[in-house]
């Protein structure tokens, strides 16, 4: 098959992995892959260059900015539909928000015989101005009519999307978001990358891994640490990204009394987050707005409990009392508890750590994701012909 995804940009970022992964899997299985995408800047670094990646065509359209821009749109939006004409793809599969609409709309525009999306996360959702999620349901109910399959990463996607009318249920499928598990479920703590972060040595470590953006629940980490310091005062943080909020969480740690407890480990490569994911005992993910988390399935991959808002699909993987505990969405307070449950029962964090691997290891290999993909466009290029 001739197959093109389309993605806003390729930072380092769980959509992005998912959509490279997804190419190699199909690369590997002899498929012409095409990646379209637009430029890549910022803090979060540039996916596409780490090392070790197999050789496939990159199209980069200037046009393609992750900002609502009426001109560059409407110039990505017929950059796009001119290629797909000219190339003939027998599947468009679009990723993120913005691709998503423009691309599904062009590839639809041209006859691509599949044209399908991947949800990562909704582009609406309860965190957001009125105007912005009435918006951007009209945009994705636009969408998902020029679509043949929407996928979503998490089945908690669906039911929102079909309660908020975007697209009838038989459109969608879940497809777990595939990830490079071998190097997490072997990850072991290595005590010199401990030394050089200044975590001392029998510290319990509290993780959190994602960009230092707002909604990515670092406002909520922040007090939840101070609840637990006063709790268990040798416990240590660490901090896995980069981004816009650093200095302001660092100005918040300070005032709470807690600089010599945290420590930032900075943007770090995709395939280094296993080294620093074995260091912790517990990952506390607090985001607001995501898909499914794909540092949470890590973290389980590595035997280690995970403490999340009970949102989107964060219960799909952290079960209660199984995998870690959920906390009411923006409670640090719950948040907090559940950790301290965790640090207070060493054989249940082990127990729980032992569950998350099962389940990451018969849910989440890359390999299993780009195969159910690969059936599917098949079954949908069958039909279409």
């Amino acid at each position: 098959m001739k197959i093109c995804h389309v993605i806003t940009r390729m930072i380092v970022g769980g959509a992005q992995e998912n959509t490279l992964f997804t190419i190699i899997g199909h690369l590997q299985k002899g498929h012409e892959v095409v990646l379209l995408t637009g430029p890549t800047s910022g803090p979060e670094g540039k996916l596409l260059q780490i090392e070790g990646l197999p050789k496939f065509e990159i199209i980069e359209l200037p046009s393609m900015v992750r900002e609502i821009n009426p001109l560059q749109d409407l110039k990505a939006y017929f950059a796009m539909k001119k290629i797909f004409r000219e190339r003939q793809f027998d599947v468009v599969h679009t990723h993120t928000s913005k691709a998503g609409i423009l691309g599904r709309a062009a590839a639809w525009s041209a006859r691509v015989p599949v044209v399908v999306h991947t949800v990562h996360g909704q582009a609406f959702h309860p965190y957001q101005s009125k105007i912005s999620n009435f918006i951007y349901r009209m945009a994705e109910r636009f969408a998902a009519r020029r679509s043949h399959k929407i996928f979503t990463v998490a089945q908690a996607m669906i039911e929102q999307c079909v309660e908020a009318g975007i697209g009838p249920r038989k459109l969608y499928m879940v497809v777990y978001s595939g990830m490079e598990i071998d190097k997490f479920l072997n990850a072991k703590p290595d005590p010199v990358l401990r030394g050089q972060l200044g975590i001392p040595e029998h510290a319990r470590v509290i993780g959190a891994i994602g960009r230092l953006f707002p909604q990515k629940g670092y406002e909520y980490i922040i007090p939840a640490a101070r609840r637990i310091l006063d709790v268990h005062p040798e416990t240590h943080f660490l901090i896995v990204g980069n981004g816009s909020m650093r200095e302001e969480l660092d100005a918040r740690i300070a005032n709470l009394g807690m600089s010599d407890k945290f420590h930032f480990a900075g943007l770090v490569p995709p395939d280094e987050v296993c080294r620093y994911t074995a260091l912790m005992d517990i990952l506390v993910h607090l985001s607001l707005h995501e898909g499914l988390p794909r540092a949470v399935v890590q973290a389980l991959a590595c035997g280690k409990p995970a403490v999340g808002f009970a949102l989107d699909g964060t219960p799909e993987v952290v079960i209660p009392g199984e995998t870690g505990y959920l906390a009411a969405p923006e409670s640090e307070a719950d948040a907090a508890a559940g950790v301290i449950r965790i640090l207070d029962n060493p054989k249940l964090a082990a127990r729980m750590g032992e569950n998350g691997r099962k389940l990451v290891a018969e849910r989440f290999p890359w390999q299993k994701m780009a195969d159910i993909l690969e059936d599917e466009y098949e079954q949908l290029l069958h039909k279409a012909r």
